[in-house]
């Protein structure tokens, strides 16, 4: 019981606070970004996919394929210590970029193969006659999509998309391994610098749960927001 009570040392975490807010600035910033350019990517995948043109449908299949069958943690370490470095150093005779650009592309685009299913299932879980009476009323493909569609999708893939961005906040834990210095990596450090196990570690839980919830709330607000509209509307 001492020695637990010794390991519950708190005073490491002000010792090193600076080192957590900086964790706590930079899984955000990692959270955000990827969220971002993960809607961006999903969107554009999600589109390819139910195009119906083999062209598109290969290699966007292709994609989710390749980052939803693989690790993220291997994705983290092949786009920084290989993708990256030949891409920058041997093709464009660049400087390499630190850590924090190959945490925001590997999550990113392990976001945007994720997310392209939702937009994917969304869409063509609206019924087909939704389509079909928009183009009776001489609305374009890009009209009925936009007008019709879209709106009904966005309020089914709100509570999947929650989950997906809420399951990328805990996953950028993962960056860790390549020294950026997100919140794991600051429980680590000072675990490591302090030979306190528990607190760092506790620390660092109850900061993800905090952003979790934080999160959970903000997407909560997002579905309750559009139901309303859509009910209005």
């Amino acid at each position: 019981m001492d020695q637990l009570l010794n390991e519950l040392d708190w005073s490491v975490i002000v010792q090193y606070k600076d080192l957590f807010i900086r964790g706590v600035v930079t899984t955000i910033e990692l959270t955000v970004v990827a969220i971002c350019i993960g809607l961006l990517i999903g969107l554009i995948l999600g589109f390819m996919q139910i195009s119906g043109k083999k062209w598109l449908v290969i290699p966007a299949k292709l994609y989710v394929d390749l980052f939803r069958g693989t690790p993220l943690f291997l994705q983290i370490l092949t786009i920084h210590f290989a993708v990256l470095p030949t891409l920058f150093e041997d093709i464009l005779g660049l400087e390499t970029p630190d850590a924090m650009v190959s945490a925001f592309v590997a999550l990113s685009m392990n976001a945007g193969a994720y997310i392209s299913e939702i937009f994917r299932g969304g869409i063509l879980s609206i019924e087909k006659g939704q389509m079909e009476a928009a183009r009776s009323l001489g609305m374009t493909y890009d009209q009925a999509m936009r007008l019709v569609i879209l709106p009904q999708a966005v309020k089914r893939m709100l509570p999947p998309l929650g989950n997906e961005f809420i399951a990328l906040l805990k996953d950028t834990s993962l960056v860790t391994v390549i020294a950026v210095n997100d919140i794991t990596y600051a429980a680590f450090v000072t675990a490591k610098n302090t030979f306190v196990r528990w607190s760092p570690y506790i620390a660092a839980g109850v900061m993800y749960l905090v952003l979790t919830l934080i999160l959970s709330r903000i997407v909560f607000h997002l579905e309750k927001r559009f139901n309303t509209s859509s009910k209005k509307g």
